[in-house]
């Protein structure tokens, strides 16, 4: 190699203020030639850099407890910050989600019935889902669109945490309801299903329409299942009713997979 970057655009470069197209060369050379390298070192104020590096540090976001919990764990820190991002896992959605739960439980003991709960929780996990994604509800879409993970996985990143949290807190109050016994896990497939099915429409109907229609039908089937009920455990939460919950979910879950692909321009786009 006879050419060598000078040391007086060495020291240009150093401060930043090479100008292109002797920046492009300078890249191209440094890169595969140690002497000047070692210039490049010599010529640097190492102050300079001890500042540029402190600099960094005081503005680079300082990581919470959450995301810095899954730091530890070993989760990147571009999917950490995504999820910690995520609007259904802050406090604010957390508290009025743990509040309207204990005001059902509340009714049911005050109604002698536990419908109510069983209708509700099954809503819960589908609208937390549905506010983590898509540009009309996450505040931080924007971020995540420039972020290195495919929409399919980004969402499923989401979802996972979002039916971790929302089914844990559905848990923790079934356990207030210890008199009707495994009654009060008859929202787990309905909430299953509902999720799922949510998630599978979403490509073709948007983050919005999708989870509303869906839960809209569930709604309707509760009041149509109640009409018919005459006094009996509500159709959906019946043996046959969980089975017919658990082959949506499945269903759902299946189509899902075969439309993942859509969501990676679902993703890229502003609809």
């Amino acid at each position: 190699m006879t050419w060598h970057v000078s040391e007086e655009d060495l020291r240009a470069y150093a401060r930043a203020e090479l100008a292109a197209p002797l920046l492009w060369s300078a890249d191209t050379h440094l890169a595969a030639c140690a002497p000047c390298r070692a210039v490049l070192a010599e010529v640097s104020d190492p102050l300079d850099a001890a500042w540029e590096r402190l600099d960094a540090e005081l503005d680079a976001p300082r990581p919470g407890r959450f995301e810095g919990l899954l730091l530890r764990l070993g989760v990147a820190d571009h999917t950490a910050r995504l999820l910690t991002a995520t609007p259904v896992l802050r406090r604010s959605w957390l508290a009025s989600v743990a509040l309207l739960l204990i005001t059902t439980v509340a009714v049911v003991y005050t109604a002698g019935s536990p419908t109510l709960f069983l209708a509700l929780a099954p809503l819960l996990p589908l609208a937390g889902v549905a506010l983590s994604y898509g540009p009309a509800l996450d505040p931080t879409y924007e971020m995540a669109v420039v972020s290195p993970v495919h929409g399919f996985r980004l969402l499923m990143i989401r979802t996972v945490a979002v039916l971790t949290t929302g089914l844990g807190l559905n848990g923790l109050a079934t356990l207030a309801l210890p008199d009707y016994g495994l009654r009060a896990l008859a929202w787990l497939l309905p909430a299953l299903a509902l999720t799922a099915t949510g998630l599978a429409l979403t490509p073709r109907l948007g983050p919005v329409l999708a989870p509303a229609l869906v839960g809209g039908g569930w709604v309707a089937l509760i009041a149509v299942a109640d009409a018919a009920a005459d006094g009996g455990p509500l159709a959906p939460f019946t043996a046959a009713g969980q089975g017919a919950a658990a082959a949506v979910a499945a269903l759902a879950a299946g189509l899902l997979y075969l439309v993942r692909d859509r969501f990676d321009v679902f993703h890229g786009s502003a609809v």
